[in-house]
């Protein structure tokens, strides 16, 4: 049995969905308006006059960015001509997974509980006991982490 990816891409390339202007006014987006505007309006098709329709979180976006819309096609691969509407946006990446951090050794362990002893309230004491032991690991090259 074929991975169903690989069926989806090639329908994609056939179609021209990652190829093409399309491809590049997305590849170029983040750059172009920043982080902030990315994460608030995407573009998702080309009309067949080469308008590129940007889907917005909502109509005051919209608004925002019609205001700006020569400014930002401009930065764009091909200075498409933009339509902002409402509509669904792609899901945000997942965030990367915490590097995993060495263990506090025996000796960082006690000290850490030591310095936290003089608190009396038990949760608050075991989370600052915490807190210290994190501070007093130190990475491969000796450096705090």
């Amino acid at each position: 049995m074929e991975p169903l990816g690989e069926a989806i891409r090639a329908e994609l390339q056939r179609a021209g969905g990652e190829s093409g202007p399309e491809a590049d006014v997305a590849a170029a987006w983040p750059e172009a308006v920043g982080a902030e505007i990315a994460r608030n309006a995407w573009p998702m098709r080309t009309q067949a006059d080469g308008t590129v329709v940007v889907h917005v979180r909502d109509s005051v976006w919209g608004f925002e960015l019609t205001q700006r819309a020569a400014e930002i096609g401009a930065r764009l691969p091909g200075r498409p001509r933009l339509r902002f509407q409402p509509g669904p946006l792609p899901e945000p990446a997942p965030e990367p997974a915490p590097a995993h951090l060495p263990e506090p050794t025996p000796e960082q362990a006690a000290a850490a509980s030591d310095i936290a002893s003089a608190i009396e309230d038990q949760n608050l004491r075991e989370s600052v006991a915490k807190a210290i032991k994190a501070s007093l690991v130190r990475d491969a090259d000796g450096r705090s982490v």
